[in-house]
């Protein structure tokens, strides 16, 4: 999960180079932020592995960051940013993410 949400932020990256030059500094900015929290969230919440609550935590924190990038990417899409072939697959993978995070989650809260 960490590997395919460190490729989704990699791959965010470079297509948000598409978009027009006006909108890099709002929506590609807070796409390319959003992306990076996800495995950085994941990173630092198994590696300090303080508690189970604060695991969780940063769990939590990834997968509402996920949320953001699955939200802005259908933004993009429905405003013309990008083309709905260039979204659908990050979308797809934004998913996966999103749900191998909730299955985490449930996994570490059942310990």
């Amino acid at each position: 999960m960490y590997k395919r949400s460190y490729k989704l932020a990699l791959d965010i990256f470079v297509l948000m180079k598409k978009i027009p030059r006006e909108y890099q500094y709002d929506i590609g900015n807070q796409l390319r932020r959003a992306s990076r929290a996800v495995p950085a969230n994941i990173a630092e919440g198994c590696a300090r592995q303080k508690s189970e609550k604060d695991t969780i935590n940063f769990l939590r924190t990834a997968l509402g960051s996920n949320d953001e990038v699955f939200f802005h990417l259908e933004f993009s899409r429905d405003a013309g940013l990008l083309s709905a072939n260039e979204i659908a697959p990050l979308l797809g993978e934004s998913e996966v993410v999103g749900k191998q995070l909730n299955a985490l989650i449930k996994r570490v809260s059942s310990n």
